[in-house]
């Protein structure tokens, strides 16, 4: 059973991501918050598996109430980042805080539901396309982008690549059919990866590797 902790400053938000899990078997809500402050108090208490997570709210916002989450549990549960729109301004900063994946609060029932799945079994985080969109569309307005060789040189050539494919936004099937190896070397060449470089979370290896200009953003025309 997958521990769901539902935070959103709206009650009807609330009430219909929480219908949504109670009505999914393999789901259970672990506990409803209204803001930040609440959703780091509850998250310590009731220790979620995953947590849905709103971006914007008053007081303690969305990403903020992650980073103290992830810093605090010595089991961090996988953050879900909700938001409105697509081009929020949180979005890079979610991704630097570590959180797990980003959804649109329009998103199908059926896809949140498979996304609080993934995320909780530490697979694949974001669509593809909404990575890219994302993180280019974040990255390339930034002027606080590492140097390119930063933290690099400690890592391999095959963990390099590896490194940036993640960065495109592929799974890790989709990695393995790239580089002709199997899911379970990637994900060893991948975890490799990010204890040389200190991260986290898969989404902290996205955003590296376009600070790192391994994956250069689209320039929008």
């Amino acid at each position: 059973m997958i521990k769901v902790l539902v935070v959103d400053d709206q009650v009807l938000v609330r009430a219909g991501f929480s219908a949504l899990i109670r009505a999914t078997p393999d789901l259970e809500v672990a506990g409803e918050a209204s803001g930040g402050e609440e959703a780091v108090a509850l998250a310590a208490a009731v220790r979620p598996d995953v947590i849905l997570m709103d971006v914007r709210m008053p007081g303690l916002n969305g990403i903020a109430a992650t980073e103290r989450v992830l810093a605090s549990a010595d089991a961090p549960p996988k953050v879900l980042i909700l938001t409105t729109f697509d081009l929020d301004e949180y979005v890079y900063d979610a991704l630097r805080a570590g959180a797990s994946g980003f959804l649109l609060k329009d998103t199908p029932p059926e896809r949140l539901i498979a996304a609080i799945r993934t995320i909780a079994s530490g697979d694949m985080l974001f669509a593809p396309t909404v990575t890219r969109r994302l993180v280019e569309a974040y990255t390339s307005g930034r002027d606080s982008a590492l140097a390119p060789e930063a933290g690099l040189e400690a890592l391999t050539a095959r963990e390099m690549e590896v490194l940036r494919l993640v960065g495109r936004a592929l799974s890790n099937a989709e990695i393995a059919d790239e580089l002709c190896v199997s899911e379970a070397t990637v994900k060893t060449h991948l975890n490799r990866a990010m204890t040389k470089l200190g991260l986290s979370s898969r989404a902290q290896a996205v955003a590296l590797a376009y600070e790192t200009g391994l994956v250069a953003p689209r320039r929008r025309s």
